[in-house]
């Protein structure tokens, strides 16, 4: 099964914008930002097993591992210019397959590292340990808004070992210090995100030996769903620019 989902042909653009979900996320999430930026960059996500239709597949739950079965994937579409858009376990993965591409030569246009600590700051966290009722707890307090959408319960129970995996993977993933990426980071987060902190943010400085901008936004750990708008402008004026 691909490991790359195409929403919509990009006719006519010499960009690819390639996005990594989120703990528990699927590729569709982001629709909308194909949908906005098609005109300037074929926009693509990365369908991790486990999930709609790679459902019968085993979730991975080691990041170092998915990153190295990504790249794979990712190569053929280096033929073009490509930037990465990354949104929580979404960001360390795609900095880590960004690190891999570096290793053979392949240096993107830029990193989107959204509601993610650096990778150089460390947390020890073990929510993915929890028993069913708190890990669910914990899923409905970081989805903000979305958690009072009907049936949001009944979904996440129904999707809490895939959960479960993704957040192992995350939560023991540590970063191993090597070479800084050589391409513009730009890092997104919300104020009051409980998983990253604007200093742990702003610590993706040190992971590259180009350009830093550091973009912070109202809201939580999905402050995104409330400021796409925003996000989806930063990305049209990078595309356009690179």
């Amino acid at each position: 099964m691909s490991w790359i989902r195409q929403f919509r042909d990009a006719p006519g653009t010499s960009h690819r914008l390639v996005c990594f979900p989120y703990a528990g996320g699927t590729a569709k999430y982001f629709l909308p930002y194909a949908r906005a930026l098609h005109a300037r960059a074929e926009v693509l996500a990365v369908q991790y097993p486990g999930r709609q239709e790679r459902r019968h597949e085993p979730p991975v739950d080691d990041l170092d591992e998915l990153a190295r079965l990504v790249v794979d994937e990712v190569l053929p579409l280096t033929d073009r210019p490509l930037t990465f858009f990354g949104h929580s376990m979404g960001a360390a993965l795609a900095f880590e397959v960004a690190r891999l591409l570096e290793g053979k030569g392949i240096v993107l246009t830029g990193l989107f590292a959204s509601g993610r600590r650096a990778p150089s700051r460390h947390r020890v966290e073990r929510t993915h340990l929890l028993d069913d009722g708190r890990l669910l707890g914990s899923v409905r307090d970081l989805a903000g808004a979305s958690a009072r959408l009907p049936g949001f319960d009944t979904f996440a129970r129904g999707a809490l070992p895939l959960i479960r995996a993704d957040y192992r993977a995350a939560e023991t993933y540590e970063y191993v210090p090597g070479p800084a990426l050589s391409c513009p980071v730009f890092a997104l987060t919300g104020d009051d995100d409980p998983l990253a902190s604007v200093e742990e943010v702003a610590s993706w400085r040190d992971h590259t030996t180009d350009r830093f901008e550091l973009r912070v936004f109202g809201g939580g750990h999905f402050y995104l769903d409330e400021h796409r708008a925003g996000v989806i402008e930063l990305l049209a004026g990078h595309l356009s620019r690179a």
